[in-house]
């Protein structure tokens, strides 16, 4: 079983990401960019649907920096600009303080990961739509920087397959299962007091990408369809707070 791997400068995030503004350059340059948020659990299924909207040809993964190494994936090793940037926590850091990162945001005590300028610069100029996983910090951010922007809650279909998916991901302490559902509970309750979320259910990951797709292009919201995603991210809500006491 892997050991966990903490942040060797957790103070110093801690320090400068509450107060964290990009530059003017920055805001600018998300105003101008069809961009589309995704937001979700751990192992909601983000990475996939993503995967599937980026080969239609109409939409550019934006690759985020992050500071954990890289990892295996189905015996895959990832790559630096394929799944992330891997950067050191130093390099992060200094670009935290020359405010090259449109938002960033600390993962589980283990990581920092965050939207570099550069990565949306190259995005604008393909004129197809920026697609984006973020934390709930980022969302806040770029909901603050430019109201405009799409931004969805992706949600697993059930408790039970949700568990399942993420057990699936390899083996892991009991404290980082706790940890990581400790998350996205506050994930979920966050996203259920803000107003600007979309909220998907990803029962079918190509259903779910089709829904994504047609709320990027345009299509109205379906006002029937968000009480029910609320209602059903309640109930996850209400299933991981069971779960947690149990353990």
């Amino acid at each position: 079983m892997q050991p966990v791997n903490y942040l060797e400068n957790l103070d110093s995030f801690e320090q400068i990401l509450p107060g964290y503004r990009p530059s003017i350059e920055s805001i600018a340059t998300l105003q101008s960019t069809p961009l589309v948020v995704l937001v979700g659990p751990t192992a909601a299924g983000r990475n996939t649907l993503i995967s599937i909207l980026v080969n239609t040809g109409r939409y550019h993964f934006i690759v985020s920096d992050t500071t954990r190494h890289p990892r295996e994936n189905n015996g895959i090793l990832e790559q630096s600009g394929r799944e992330y940037w891997f950067k050191s926590e130093a390099d992060f850091l200094e670009g935290l303080r020359a405010g090259a990162y449109l938002e960033a945001a600390i993962i589980h005590k283990q990581q920092v990961s965050g939207i570099s300028i550069s990565e949306l610069t190259r995005a604008s100029k393909q004129g197809v739509i920026a697609i984006c996983e973020v934390q709930p910090d980022g969302a806040e951010k770029i909901q603050e920087y430019s109201p405009n922007k799409l931004i969805i809650f992706l949600l697993p279909p059930t408790f039970d397959i949700w568990m399942e998916r993420l057990l699936a991901r390899g083996n892991m302490t009991k404290e980082e299962l706790k940890r990581r559902l400790e998350s996205a509970q506050d994930e979920i309750s966050r996203a259920l007091q803000k107003s600007y979320y979309q909220f998907v259910i990803n029962n079918e990951i190509h259903e779910a990408a089709q829904a994504v797709d047609e709320l990027a292009n345009g299509r109205i919201p379906d006002n029937d369809k968000q009480n029910r995603g609320r209602q059903h991210a309640e109930q996850l809500a209400i299933d991981v707070q069971i779960y947690l006491e149990s353990i």
